[in-house]
C-alpha cells in the first residue's frame, strides 16, 4: 500500500523542517513546500533523496497544486520573526490570507485534515496573564506588528469558517516562543540574538528595561504537541508552549553563564507594541492532548548552543570564500 501523504508548507523553515522529520519517522510520505524567502534548503538537505520526501518550490499565496491524495496539510508558511515580517509586510499578510485560503481549498478538494500554525501573537500585548485560549487579545491592527498579528487572527477566522461552513477537518495551534537547532543566526528573535552575540563576544542587547517576560519551549516538545493536536478530535485553538516564564534580563544573564562569556548587557528602547508578558496557559493541551513539555530550558539550550556554535564558526570561512 502507498504511504499516506502529508504536505508541510514552510517545510524548509525552522519548525517546518522538524515537522518533516517527525512525519517521515512516523511512516508518512512528506511533501515540503517553501518559497525560501525565510526558509533554507540547508534545513532539509538531509532529507533530499529520501524515498518518502519531496520538495516543491512554491509560493502558496499564488497557487497550490499537489497531485494525488493528501491525508494532512500543515500550514507553516510565513515570516515569523519581527525582523522578517517588518521587512516583508505584504508577503506576511498574503500568506496568512491568500495562502491560507488556497490551502483550505486544497484540503477541501482532497478531503484532507488541515492544521494551521497560529501564534501567541494573536494575544498582542496581553492584559490577561497567563494567556488562555479564551482570551481575545489586545492587538494594535495598524501598528508595526499588526501585519503578523492580524494575518494570524484572520487565518484562524478563515480556518474556523471552513470548519463550520464546509465541515472541513481543521486544527489550530497557537505557538509560543520556540527554540532549537535550525533557527537562523539573524532571526532577530531574542534567543538567537543573545546566543549569537555572546558567541561572537559582543554585548547582549536587551530592548526595554529587561522586566518583560517570555516562555521558551524546546522544538521537540512543540512538535510532539502539534502531532498530538493533528491526530486529536479538537477543532478549537490550543496553546502549545512551555509555561516556565523568565524575564528578558534574567535570560540574558543565563545565556552569558551558559556560554561562559563575560559580556555586558546593554539596554535600548522597547519597540512599539512589543508584548510585556508572554506565558501560555496549557490547561487545554494537558486535558485534551495529554501533553506538556518534557525539556527544561537548560536541557533544550544545550543542543541549541552546539548548533549555534557551529554556525558562528562557519561564518568567517564563508566570508573568506
Amino acid at each position: 500500500m502507498p504511504k499516506e501523504k502529508v504536505l508541510v508548507t514552510g517545510g524548509a523553515g525552522f519548525l517546518g523542517s522538524h515537522l518533516c522529520d517527525r512525519f517521515i519517522k512516523e511512516g508518512y510520505h512528506v511533501i515540503a513546500m517553501d518559497n525560501l524567502i525565510t526558509g533554507s534548503m540547508e534545513n532539509i538537505e538531509h532529507l533530499m533523496g529520501h524515498p518518502d520526501f519531496e520538495y516543491y518550490h512554491c509560493d502558496v499565496s499564488k497557487f497550490v497544486h499537489v497531485p494525488g491524495e493528501l491525508k494532512y496539510i500543515l500550514h507553516f508558511a510565513s515570516p515569523a520573526s519581527p525582523i522578517d515580517y517588518l521587512k516583508m509586510p505584504i508577503q506576511t499578510l498574503k500568506v496568512g490570507s491568500l495562502g491560507t485560503h488556497n490551502l483550505l481549498g486544497l484540503a477541501k478538494a482532497k478531503g484532507a485534515r488541515m492544521l494551521i500554525a497560529s501564534t501567541s501573537e494573536v494575544y498582542g500585548d496581553p492584559l490577561e496573564h497567563p494567556q488562555k485560549e479564551t482570551y481575545w487579545g489586545n492587538v494594535n491592527p495598524v501598528g508595526p506588528r499588526g501585519v503578523y498579528d492580524e494575518a494570524k487572527r484572520f487565518q484562524e477566522a478563515m480556518t474556523m469558517a471552513y470548519h463550520t461552513y464546509h465541515g472541513l477537518e481543521t486544527r489550530i495551534v497557537r505557538i509560543f516562543n520556540t527554540y532549537g537547532p535550525r533557527m537562523r543566526l539573524d532571526d532577530g528573535r531574542v534567543l538567537p540574538a543573545f546566543v549569537s552575540q555572546a558567541l561572537r563576544g559582543e554585548d547582549l542587547t536587551v530592548f526595554g528595561d529587561g522586566t518583560q517576560t517570555r516562555s521558551f519551549c524546546y522544538v521537540d516538545d512543540l512538535v510532539e504537541g502539534i502531532y498530538r493536536l493533528l491526530l486529536s478530535d479538537y477543532a478549537y485553538p490550543v496553546n502549545i508552549g512551555n509555561p516556565s516564564e523568565i524575564t528578558i534580563g534574567e535570560f540574558a544573564e543565563e545565556i552569558i553563564r551558559l556560554t561562559g562569556t563575560d559580556q555586558k548587557v546593554i539596554y535600548k528602547p522597547l519597540p512599539q507594541d512589543d508584548p510585556k508578558q508572554r506565558q501560555p496557559d496549557i490547561s487545554v493541551a494537558r486535558e485534551v492532548l495529554g501533553w506538556e513539555p518534557k525539556y527544561s530550558r537548560a536541557e533544550g539550550l544545550q543542543p541549541t548552543l552546539e548548533y549555534f556554535k557551529k554556525k558562528v564558526l562557519q561564518k568567517p570561512q564563508l566570508n573568506e570564500a
